[in-house]
């Protein structure tokens, strides 16, 4: 093994990925350094880059006070192959490449989150990618081989995206709950980006019967009818709202906004029928307003969902391994265009997801 491994790092908040020589990790305790094969390049990458979230009224979410530390790989969505193991870390699987959970919480034996292995609600997650290095480095120390999931058998291209995308929408649409809906009601997806258009495919893996995309790019939602979309909706036209009540026939039950802006969030809670279920997933930022007697008379549901838990994952790669989740378009870069691909994917050029390559 090398002495040093190559890592394409955020140096400076707002600024390009570097290239950086870093000496090779040693693997303590429970830790098993991983080498990456494959890394997800997701929408969140652009705001931790940037350096904050935008909060709307409340000003900005700062990644440095959050505790983030330059330089740092970034990187959430990533597998590879387990090559070494700390003394502790018992039935690692040295050799084996693996999908790694990323969300990671603090791991103390008082958080009542980690203690029920729900790691992402823990509220001082220390996420790889997100506060600690990431995929975009050929190597990285996971905590245990608890946070490994087997993906035995499936493309390594295709399901590297549900480590983040995939997960993320598995936990909203499990909120949003198919068993609740009667024959004839609605979901919308806003958004038809990756974690849009793996909510499409999932969702009618899980059960949603009518499912309805909506966005700003008609190519984007044609992709979102090839992932089992049952209709499309272009919100910048100006009867966007009334257009959605007639693909839905007043029907619409839940919605899952994959965005996070204020005309997806205004267009949903007003679409949204009486015991509708509004959830977001999409951190594009600004300020969430409606009318406050609509949730009682309304009787909404508004809620977040944070990515997943690691036995989320486990649970989303069994119903892929069904066969019945259609896979995203993914295409594949090596890892030294991150940089490159963080750009096109702010410029809107990307259409699915891209997978960074190390082999």
């Amino acid at each position: 093994m090398s002495e040093m491994y190559t890592s394409y790092d955020l140096v400076e908040f707002d600024k390009p990925l570097q290239e950086r020589q870093r000496p090779m990790p040693v693997p303590e305790g429970t830790e098993v350094l991983v080498r990456v094969r494959r890394s997800g390049v997701c929408h969140s990458d652009l705001h931790i880059q940037e350096g904050f979230f935008d909060l709307g009224e409340e000003g900005k979410l700062d990644m440095a006070e959050r505790g983030m530390k330059l330089p740092q790989a970034l990187g959430h969505e990533f597998l590879g192959e387990v090559v070494a193991a700390g003394p502790d870390a018992e039935d690692a699987p040295i050799g084996k490449t693996m999908m790694v959970h990323p969300w990671i919480g603090c791991l103390q034996p008082d958080c009542v989150a980690c203690s029920n292995d729900r790691e992402n609600d823990c509220t001082k997650m220390r996420a790889l990618g997100v506060v600690r290095d990431g995929g975009y480095g050929e190597y990285v120390v996971v905590d245990h081989p608890r946070f490994l999931v087997n993906i035995d058998g499936l493309d390594l291209d295709t399901v590297t995206p549900y480590a983040c995308s995939g997960v993320t929408v598995y936990c909203a649409l499990k909120k949003v709950d198919p068993a609740l809906m009667n024959p004839g009601e609605w979901l919308a997806v806003m958004g038809t980006g990756g974690l849009g258009l793996n909510a499409i495919a999932i969702g009618k893996a899980m059960g949603f019967e009518k499912i309805v995309a909506c966005d700003i790019d008609d190519v984007k939602l044609q992709t979102a009818v090839s992932m089992g979309a049952d209709a499309v909706l272009n919100t910048t036209r100006e009867d966007a709202l009334e257009e959605l009540r007639k693909i839905t026939d007043n029907k619409l039950l839940g919605v899952v906004d994959t965005v996070g802006v204020p005309q997806t969030s205004r267009l949903s809670v007003h679409a949204l029928v009486k015991m509708g279920r509004y959830v977001i997933v999409g951190l594009h930022g600004g300020d969430f307003k409606m009318p406050l007697p609509w949730l009682p008379q309304k009787a909404l549901t508004v809620r977040g969902s944070y990515v997943g838990s690691c036995k989320d994952l486990k649970e989303l790669i069994d119903l892929v391994r069904t066969g019945d989740v259609k896979e995203i378009p993914v295409q594949t870069r090596p890892l030294s265009a991150a940089s490159e691909t963080l750009e096109d994917l702010k410029a809107g050029k990307i259409n699915g997801r891209v997978v960074l390559t190390t082999d």
